[in-house]
């Protein structure tokens, strides 16, 4: 049985060549930097490492090289989910022998299925995978939403072990109570706003596109509320995140455009994002830049026309 995940799992960016080919030499530096800062699990190709304008053989690309990156210093997620029962089995049995230790699913999408159709989906996948399934519900971009009872009942699944929530926090509330006497089984969030929040109502994990510019800060949160439980401490840290949060969905629902500007500001490369996706504005490349000059940060950045 796969040990349910916590802590601070962060949704890694894949740093492209200017020809938008993957740049893995600057991909094993972004996963170098986020083990030495202290998150406790690394997610490779999900949507924040815009999987979704990948190839199948990228995908399976990216996911080799994270888990040989890892180096089993983290334990490492990888974003299979796919269209099919059986095309995400194999992406996720494929993770699993380059040494992934769980797969995060969507459910299925575009042409919507009823609950039955869902329950059946996640369950076949749970059965027949190799990694431990984390249940990814994510209304906002598939247009699909789990409801709070079929989580309780697929929570019940022995390979089925904990969930990421990108709904609403009354749905998360709702997940976090139907679940909170399950065995081996988890409730992250997928939002910094709902980081310290989640936490506080006993939720046991989260990732968050932020992660991959400000580890340390959301380590040192989590760490505040679930190991010291010094919520005035926690608070007070979360207040000076506040106005970075905001920053990673100002243009739009969040994508790594504006925490690739980010990290190319403190000098790790972020990068471009690939096609269709567009690039962020200057504007907000100097917000970012003046929020981390107030958290403290030197600006070494990696893209000249924003540095003076």
């Amino acid at each position: 049985m796969t040990i349910a995940p916590k802590g601070i799992f962060v949704p890694l960016i894949t740093p492209f060549n200017e020809d938008e080919s993957i740049d893995f030499q600057s991909y094993k530096k972004v996963i170098d930097f986020q083990v030495e800062s202290g998150v406790h699990g690394l997610l490779v190709g999900g949507t924040t490492g815009e999987y979704h304008v990948m190839s199948l053989e990228e995908r399976k690309s990216l996911i080799k090289a994270g888990c040989e990156y890892a180096a089993g210093r983290v334990p490492v997620m990888a974003g299979v989910g796919c269209t099919t029962a059986k095309e995400t089995i194999e992406l996720a049995n494929y993770a699993a022998d380059c040494g992934a230790k769980w797969g995060l699913v969507l459910p299925p999408y575009y042409h919507k299925t009823s609950e039955e159709g869902n329950l059946e989906f996640f369950k076949e996948v749970a059965e027949k995978s190799n990694v431990g399934i984390v249940i990814y519900n994510y209304p906002g971009a598939t247009g699909v939403t789990l409801s709070p009872e079929m989580i309780y009942e697929l929570s019940q699944e022995e390979n089925i072990v904990s969930v990421k929530e990108s709904a609403d926090f009354g749905h998360l509330c709702e997940v976090v109570t139907l679940t909170k006497d399950v065995e081996n089984f988890t409730v992250f969030t997928g939002e910094e706003h709902f980081i310290l929040p989640t936490f506080s109502i006993g939720g046991q994990g989260a990732f968050g596109i932020l992660v991959n510019l400000l580890p340390k800060e959301l380590v040192e949160l989590y760490e505040l509320v679930v190991e010291k439980s010094d919520l005035d401490a926690a608070r007070d840290l979360n207040r000076k995140l506040s106005g970075i949060y905001g920053l990673m969905e100002a243009e739009g629902n969040p994508y790594p455009g504006p925490v690739k500007a980010g990290m190319d500001l403190i000098g790790i490369k972020g990068g471009k994002v690939r096609k269709p996706l567009t690039q962020p504005t200057d504007e907000i490349k100097a917000k970012l830049k003046e929020e981390l000059i107030k958290l403290g940060y030197e600006i070494k950045s990696l893209d000249k026309s924003i540095v003076s």
